[in-house]
């Protein structure tokens, strides 16, 4: 579908009115992109505006200052849009209920991500442009802005590759590409301060988020002779010490460091039997299809889902995934 950005880039050229957004709990990567394209149909005079579901971190304000955000309610409408642009996602289900809305109000809706389509859940638009060999949807979106014929600026190298280093861990993930680094060398002749980007986002570590880490670290369990971690938490733990579910993050990334893991699964208590559930592999097995088992998504070996039910069996059932996985790794064989 990349081959849509030709198609996409016509159309945001024709278009009066643009509305940009992303998933649930924005990230840095979503944020950057939409971001990036904000500031590139700005300089086409477009009108062009970013209508998000969820409030971003305040890390990111360094490129979404507080003046430009705005978000969408559960009873809210939003009026007429030639075309709406979504990022760093192809399941229209982690844009509700905005995406409702928009199904109704806008003209033409594409996808922009580098997540594989799921199997089982739904599909995106015909008009989209998805590229799972792209490390980061900021990626995609920076072939976008050069289809448009945008000149870069300070403003959109800066988002663009804050997206890439979020999704790629500051390099550390890039899809054995040189894409990726050629991108970014280009983005830092626009004197984008690198090492504050960095800061920015890497280095938000507070007194409260290590209490909390050590809070949560008290539940963690392992499974599989020690190839699997378990561990679980409440999001009331993190208001009670004015965190935001972005301070989760790091967490898991830690739990992957521990030599004899493969996989962890980390559970999010939103409320009583109402749960966020996070996939991380070190690429022996392939948890998006975990994840798809409770109508989630994301990508191979980094995925999630949002479930309602019993917490016992959402983690007997992922446990008796991950068991299967890891043995038959172990023995050799396929599963």
């Amino acid at each position: 579908m990349i081959e849509n950005l030709k198609k996409i880039a016509e159309l945001a050229r024709k278009a009066q009115s643009v509305l940009l957004t992303t998933h649930r709990e924005p990230d840095g990567d979503g944020l950057g992109s939409q971001i990036a394209l904000y500031h590139a149909l700005k300089k086409l005079k477009k009108n062009v505006r970013i209508l998000n579901v969820d409030s971003s971190a305040r890390k990111y304000e360094f490129m979404l200052p507080a003046s430009m955000q705005i978000f969408m309610g559960p009873h809210d409408a939003i009026e007429k849009t030639d075309l709406t642009i979504i990022f760093d996602t192809n399941d229209h289900r982690l844009v509700e209920p905005l995406y409702s809305e928009l199904e109704k109000k806008c003209s033409q809706i594409a996808f922009i991500d580098h997540h594989p389509i799921l199997v089982s859940g739904p599909k995106p638009t015909i008009l989209s442009a998805i590229d799972t060999k792209a490390a980061s949807t900021g990626e995609v979106t920076f072939h976008l802005i050069k289809e448009l014929g945008v000149e870069l600026d300070k403003k959109i190298a800066e988002a663009l590759y804050a997206s890439i280093v979020f999704d790629t861990h500051l390099f550390r993930f890039i899809r054995n590409s040189a894409s990726t680094h050629l991108i970014a060398a280009e983005l830092l002749k626009h004197n984008i301060q690198p090492e504050r980007i960095h800061r920015a986002i890497f280095g938000d570590f507070t007194k409260n988020k290590l209490l909390f880490a050590v809070r949560a670290m008290n539940s963690l369990e392992f499974y599989v002779q020690d190839q699997l971690a378990f561990l679980r938490f409440y999001e009331k733990d993190l208001a009670s010490l004015g965190l935001n579910k972005d301070h989760t993050r790091d967490i898991i990334d830690t739990i992957m460091n521990i030599d004899t893991i493969e996989a962890a699964m980390v559970v999010r208590e939103i409320s009583p039997q109402e749960f966020k559930l996070s996939f991380r592999s070190k690429g022996k097995v392939e948890v998006l299809r975990v994840a798809e088992i409770f109508g989630g998504g994301g990508h191979l070996y980094a995925s999630g889902a949002y479930i309602k039910g019993p917490l016992d069996d959402i983690k007997k059932k992922s446990i008796q995934f991950f068991e299967e996985q890891l043995k038959g790794l172990k023995s050799g064989t396929e599963t």
